[in-house]
């Protein structure tokens, strides 16, 4: 089951990040950037943060954690209601320990030789 777009408005109102955070949707499900960093994803309609120690220190130590797909490494399993109080300061500190993403090659805009019409 993919994400509900309304469960998505649900977080971004919870979190109170306002034009801050922002997400991306795909393969059916979401991923949240803040300062451009993706710092949880929405699977199924729930929230998976990933972990870091900075997020760990704000919760419970029995903090529910679960993996938002097959393979993936364990996140937080943060309910945004219940924990409404907590998400914006666990977003916040999530974006600060992560590092910076890798910088993407520039595309150079010419055809390869091999695409060439002859």
């Amino acid at each position: 089951m993919a994400a509900d777009p309304s469960f998505i408005e649900e977080i971004a109102g919870q979190a109170r990040l306002d034009a801050a955070l922002s997400w991306r949707k795909m393969f059916g499900e979401y991923a949240l950037y803040l300062d451009g960093k993706v710092v949880a994803l929405v699977c199924d309609n729930q929230l998976f943060v990933k972990s870091t120690e900075a997020g760990h220190a704000l919760l419970e130590p029995e903090q529910a954690m679960g993996a938002p797909f097959p393979g993936a490494r364990p996140h937080l399993l943060i309910d945004p209601v219940e924990q409404s109080d907590v998400l914006s300061r666990l977003l916040r500190a999530t974006a600060a320990a992560l590092p910076l993403p890798k910088p993407r090659p520039r595309k150079t805009g010419k055809a390869s030789a091999a695409a060439k019409p002859r």
